[in-house]
């Protein structure tokens, strides 16, 4: 069928776009010979995950243990919970790991070394003042911490770190600088840690746009990124992408007008789309989205100024007149942050080439 009977909102997905988008991705990493660790937090779907890495189940990034306890139950065994380490989620930790889970956890100090025993762990290392993490030059710190883990029954497993900086790139020159600061951080951490006798054999790194745009990833033993399998319009905003690119959408309705403020009103509001507003610090301003037809077309200029809980405001962005948007008309939203946009969702509505629905595919929340 058509995305035409579909109630609104609901999210579309290209499946097309996602496998050309991993693809790219492939293609990139094998220039290397470095596996991808896929992040499924992006999509927190088994059907998108099967997609991108054709089938196999190969090991995988979350970031909650509700995302570690749906992919171990379908068969992913190889596990890295990237996010700080909590003590107060080790049984439900240590519950994976009983079942089989190869699960490592990520530390960036003395105190997160004790909450980890009898776990395999990386230290995260900070290359870009991004948000958590150890000094890559921080010697004195990171050999505590390896030595904690090590008193604790912890294997100091190797270092991890995230290039978030990286998303407000401003060229390809400036992302592939980032990424080589990424790369060449983590493997001196690596290295300073091998010098004082501790395995970390793990050298851990990615966000999606230096994955994409590295010119080396020498010392690196995998990659891990995952918006990259939906894209948006942060990461079109910094030329990662094109909006061709984007795979993923809210499909909407026009559901009414202020035609004296050259408005439509959409049944997308922000409870739809999400409250992100990403593209409000680059150099143009997405609004809460850009509109599409409901083939996935963009209409120029076209932006979802607005958003209040279940209205969205569709406006011209320069203050021009609307092309013609009667009540009814199907339209579809290219989202910001495609993360923030699909956990508002419970499920996709998977699309072909010719705008066919040929499945619809799970979506889980919670941590």
């Amino acid at each position: 069928m058509t995305t035409h009977p579909l109630d609104t909102p609901c999210l579309i997905l290209e499946r097309d776009t996602v496998a050309a988008n991993a693809q790219r991705m492939a293609d990139q990493l094998a220039r290397f010979n470095v596996p991808l660790r896929l992040h499924v937090k992006t999509a927190k779907s088994l059907e998108v995950a099967s997609l991108v890495l054709n089938g196999t189940k190969s090991p995988i990034t979350v970031s909650t243990l509700k995302e570690a306890e749906q992919f171990f139950d379908a068969g992913y065994t190889d596990i890295l919970y990237a996010v700080g380490f909590a003590p107060h989620k080790r049984a439900r930790a240590q519950a994976l790991a009983e079942r089989g889970a190869r699960l490592t956890l990520l530390v960036d100090s003395i105190d997160g070394a004790r909450a980890v025993s009898g776990f395999p762990a990386l230290i995260e290392i900070d290359t870009d003042g991004h948000r958590a993490g150890v000094s890559p030059d921080g010697r004195e710190l990171l050999i505590a911490i390896a030595s904690t883990l090590h008193d604790h029954d912890a294997v100091c497993a190797g270092v991890l770190t995230h290039a978030g900086g990286s998303y407000q790139g401003r060229s390809h020159e400036q992302i592939a600088q980032i990424a080589e600061a990424e790369r060449s951080g983590a493997v001196r951490a690596a290295k300073t840690l091998r010098a004082a006798g501790f395995p970390a054999s793990t050298v851990s790194i990615g966000s999606t746009p230096t994955a994409l745009f590295t010119d080396c990833l020498d010392g690196v033993t995998e990659v891990r990124a995952g918006v990259f399998v939906f894209f948006d319009l942060v990461m079109a905003g910094i030329n990662v992408c094109q909006t061709s690119d984007i795979a993923l959408s809210v499909l909407t309705t026009v559901i009414g007008h202020q035609s004296d403020k050259g408005w439509a009103l959409i049944d997308a509001g922000w409870m739809a789309t999400s409250r992100d507003r990403g593209t409000a610090r680059q150099s143009v301003d997405q609004g809460y989205g850009l509109v599409c037809d409901s083939s996935g077309m963009l209409i120029p200029d076209l932006i979802v100024a607005d958003a209040n809980q279940e209205h969205g405001i569709i406006a011209h962005r320069h203050g021009g007149p609307l092309p013609a948007l009667p009540v009814g008309a199907r339209l579809r939203i290219l989202p910001n942050h495609a993360c923030a946009t699909a956990a508002q969702h419970d499920r996709y509505y998977v699309v072909d080439a010719q705008g066919q629905v040929t499945a619809t595919w799970a979506r889980f929340s919670g941590w």
